[in-house]
C-alpha cells in the first residue's frame, strides 16, 4: 500500500497540470478568437457590408412581444452559441 501512494500522488500531480496547460491554451484562444471577431467586424464596417440576418432572429422578436423574454434568451443561445449573461444582453437591446 506504501509503494502505491507515490504512484498515486504522481498521477494527480500529472493531471493538474495536464489540466491547467489545457486551460491555459482555451483561454488563449478564447481571447485570440475574440481579437479576430473585433476585427472582422472592423472590416464589414468599414466596408460597409451588413453582416446578414438569420432568419430564426425573428422568432426571437416574436417571443418578445408575447413577453416571453426568457425563450427569447434560450432561442438566443441555441442559435448563437452565446453564454447567458451575453444572450440576455443581447435579447435585451433587441426589445428597445
Amino acid at each position: 500500500m506504501d509503494s502505491l501512494l507515490p504512484g498515486i500522488a504522481l498521477l494527480l500531480i500529472s493531471i493538474a497540470m495536464v489540466a491547467s496547460a489545457t486551460d491555459r491554451r482555451s483561454k488563449t484562444l478564447e481571447r485570440r478568437l475574440q481579437r479576430l471577431e473585433k476585427k472582422v467586424d472592423l472590416l464589414l464596417a468599414h466596408a460597409g457590408v451588413a453582416e446578414p440576418e438569420d432568419p430564426r432572429m425573428a422568432e426571437i422578436d416574436e417571443l418578445l412581444t408575447q413577453g416571453k423574454k426568457i425563450q427569447a434568451i434560450k432561442v438566443h443561445r441555441e442559435l448563437t452559441g452565446s453564454g447567458l449573461v451575453e444572450a440576455k444582453e443581447a435579447v435585451e437591446r433587441r426589445m428597445r
